[in-house]
């Protein structure tokens, strides 16, 4: 290929055409796949309780529970995550308590982000696992991949909150790790609307296939027992 065979207007129609129709080229297997529910707990979704929450986080939850059920009648694991008050909160990154996002201006409650109470309408069952993690991404500093390999699971389906934070980072924490990503677009959710879909943009380009959820769905039913050698 020669110098200057693409043009500035070339790599920029692909980019943008990868940011918004890009298509991550695997099949969503139920028997190898997970479904994570990222930090859907009382701190974000409970309405009104904490300066933390997610308006939409909460008008989705019956979204988020049609997948889970979904999910569980298709074979595929449920695994929780909450962030808590885990280790005397040793085991977290030492600038987050520097960050804006914390709010230093407002007075907190010490109930908050302790035990890591999972919203009512999505309970946990017996057989889900419930995973809490001392900061953003559900890999950093739990047995999140270790659970994932012992489950024979090597691909990822993420809803919760917030899509740009915790779901965003557990999605490029699980493609680092060789794992297929997918993201349901309408079962994560920003605290902030106009910050959803540049953070899709970029996880549909690099990091995940994005789908709807009812698309996911009728994927694990497609591809179901497609197990592959």
């Amino acid at each position: 290929m020669g110098e200057g065979q693409y043009s500035e207007a070339f790599v920029l129609a692909q980019a943008r055409e990868a940011y918004e129709r890009g298509v991550a080229r695997f099949d969503i297997v139920a028997e190898r796949s997970a479904l994570l529910v990222i930090d859907m707990q009382d701190e974000f979704v409970r309405p009104g309780w904490t300066p933390y929450w997610v308006p939409e986080a909460t008008r989705q939850v019956p979204r988020i529970r049609r997948l889970i059920e979904a999910c569980r009648m298709a074979g595929v694991p449920v695994i929780f995550t909450v962030f808590s008050a885990t280790h005397r909160y040793l085991d977290r990154p030492t600038s987050g308590s520097l960050m804006p996002n914390r709010y230093p201006d407002l007075q907190s409650d010490t109930r908050w982000f302790r035990d890591g109470r999972i919203w009512g309408e999505l309970e946990p069952q017996p057989e889900d696992v419930v995973i809490h993690k001392p900061s953003y991404g559900a890999f950093y500093d739990t047995p999140l991949e270790t659970i994932l390999k012992n489950l024979g699971r090597d691909t990822i389906l993420i809803c919760g909150t917030l899509t740009n934070y915790c779901c965003g980072m557990t999605a490029r924490q699980g493609y680092e790790r060789g794992f297929k990503v997918v993201v349901g677009s309408d079962v994560c959710a920003t605290d902030d609307p106009a910050m959803q879909e540049p953070e899709l943009k970029v996880l549909r380009k690099g990091f995940a296939k994005v789908l709807l959820a009812e698309e996911i769905i009728a994927e694990l039913e497609r591809h179901r027992c497609e197990v592959p050698a």
